[in-house]
């Protein structure tokens, strides 16, 4: 039984002692007082408070909303903003423009106020955006006004509990290595959080108009009738999204109206992403009910978008089906010379083949939109298969799921302008590269140590085939914590999760289809491969 050692105890009361928030204060003196006296879970759950701070992963510091150094609350978002503070100066950006912004999650509002007022007595020129709004607004506005850097405080789609702080720099792009690392050594050097000097000398910045001036220049095409059905799973896209999609001429937009206004708890899923079994099912059902076209789903702050399509019954397209459609809709109406698309090793390599046949660049980059967004010059369009996607980089360099839903729609009403669906254009690149399915097999885990001792049992003694097909085994570290593994027509690559306790399979298979009448077939080969490989994949990860 884990026991209440002096040190925990001192380290703990340190932390209260230091604390600018009363209510953590007394969160953390009621679980000390059951520790102290011998309760067994308070004394684990105090050893997991205390075993922080927070590291930034792949989209900056994610935790649950609770107080100790490994959650978020008001003294982590003090501290961790002195840190960032101290880096920026010492990068030569002291007095620079900083903004901030803040979806509507639990503890949002003050984690905003608290980094703006740290960055205002900083000496920084902090814009803060008038109310929650998402997160691609933040990275609009950073880009648009100049800023040395953004912060959005945001935990995007995972669930009720946490919250979250998300990092840009360099114009607009999440910050990459080394740092994070040089950041999260400043922060260690900040004092205590009491000490931490703040002002309420900022001012706001109201960039929505400009963000939706912007994202309504996106359509090709100019067809606009189209009936569309939309969720925001109560985030704080479905305004916004509605406002996008009225400025790009489309009219006809049914919410789901249990899931249209912010609330943290979002109390009609159990977990606030479109990826997610069932997540969508309120959505689909409005879609049924109002005859939809399409039907769009943003997650909590708006950055992901998740599409549903008629397909006899309404189904959910994959992040890579939609990347195939956005990927070639985009080059086919391209005006930029010598242009390039991305996705990342994870994605399908369908959009490899896609910019082949137009004559375009293309590159796959590692994980996360940090690294995206500096694929290349001329990057007109990148996206990853976890329903991120960009379809505007010169204004907005992170995914945005508001803009990809509005060039979405301009995709499906110029089809059905014409009598087809987006599945017939799904078609028509199975006929042109070949049937593509993609899976994601994934482990949660209650213990983090797990993750890395299956990656190092997969490392130990690698498969060699999968679905009876041979395989290759490649390790891509130091790179990348990721193990690929490619055959005829199969890829499987590994990786743990960057934002959530996870361990990630995504399957790949593909097969040839030269006539209509061959697509069934194809389609049948290629989904028995990847049935057989996903069963393979989760039997080694135990999933």
């Amino acid at each position: 039984m884990t026991r209440l050692t002096p040190d925990l105890r001192d380290r703990a009361f340190r932390w209260i002692a230091d604390d600018v928030d009363p209510a953590a204060r007394a969160e953390l003196q009621q679980l000390v007082a059951r520790a102290m006296g011998g309760v067994p879970e308070a004394v684990d759950e105090l050893v997991d408070r205390m075993s922080g701070p927070l590291t930034f992963g792949t989209a900056g510091l994610r935790g649950p909303v609770r107080a100790g150094p490994n959650g978020m609350n008001r003294a982590v978002v003090v501290r961790t903003t002195a840190g960032l503070a101290a880096w920026l100066v010492a990068a030569g950006h002291a007095g620079g423009v900083v903004v901030v912004g803040r979806d509507a999650r639990h503890g949002s509002e003050a984690f905003c106020s608290d980094a703006a007022g740290v960055l205002a007595a900083a000496g920084f020129d902090v814009r803060v955006l008038p109310h929650a709004l998402p997160t691609p607004v933040l990275a609009f506005a950073t880009r648009s006004l100049g800023a040395v850097a953004g912060v959005q405080i945001t935990a995007s789609h995972n669930p009720p509990a946490d919250n979250g702080y998300k990092l840009y720099v360099d114009g607009g792009a999440q910050i990459i290595p080394p740092a994070d690392r040089e950041i999260e050594a400043a922060i260690a050097a900040v004092g205590p959080a009491v000490s931490v000097p703040v002002s309420a000398s900022w001012t706001e910045a109201d960039v929505l108009p400009s963000y939706l001036d912007s994202v309504a220049t996106l359509p090709r095409g100019t067809a606009r009738t189209l009936q569309i059905a939309a969720t925001a799973l109560h985030g704080v896209g479905a305004g916004p999204l509605a406002l996008a999609l009225r400025g790009a001429g489309f009219t006809e937009v049914a919410l789901v109206s249990e899931q249209s206004l912010p609330d943290p708890d979002f109390p009609t899923v159990s977990f606030p992403n479109p990826e997610e079994p069932g997540a969508t099912d309120l959505l689909l059902t409005r879609a049924s009910e109002v005859d939809a076209d399409i039907a769009i789903a943003l997650d909590p702050d708006a950055d992901r978008c998740a599409v549903g399509v008629r397909d006899g019954s309404w189904r959910m397209l994959t992040g890579d089906e939609t990347g195939a459609l956005l990927g070639e809709h985009i080059l086919s109406t391209c005006s930029t010379p010598n242009p390039l698309v991305a996705n990342t090793i994870v994605s399908s390599s369908l959009l490899k083949s896609i910019a082949a046949a137009h004559g375009a660049r293309y590159a796959a980059t590692l994980t996360g939109f940090k690294w995206l967004m500096r694929a290349g010059e001329g990057l007109v369009y990148a996206y990853e298969e976890a329903l991120g996607h960009s379809v505007d980089p010169t204004h907005v360099r992170d995914k945005d799921g508001i803009s990809a839903a509005v060039l979405l729609c301009d995709l499906a009403a110029t089809m059905r302008a014409s009598g087809r669906t987006l599945l017939d254009a799904l078609d028509d690149l199975a006929l042109t590269h070949g049937v593509y399915t993609t899976r994601q097999v994934s482990l949660r885990v209650a213990d983090l140590a797990r993750i890395p001792a299956l990656m190092a049992a997969l490392r130990a003694n690698p498969p060699t085939s999968f679905a009876g097909i041979p395989v290759t085994a490649e390790d891509l570290r130091p790179e990348a914590d990721v193990l690929r593994y490619t055959g005829d027509g199969v890829r499987v690559l590994v990786r743990p999760s960057g934002t959530e306790p996870k361990i990630k399979a995504y399957l790949e298979t593909s097969a040839p289809a030269t006539t209509r009448e061959d697509l069934a077939a194809a389609r049948t080969v290629a989904t028995r491969r990847l049935d057989a490989v996903a069963e393979e994949i989760a039997a080694l990860l135990g999933a």
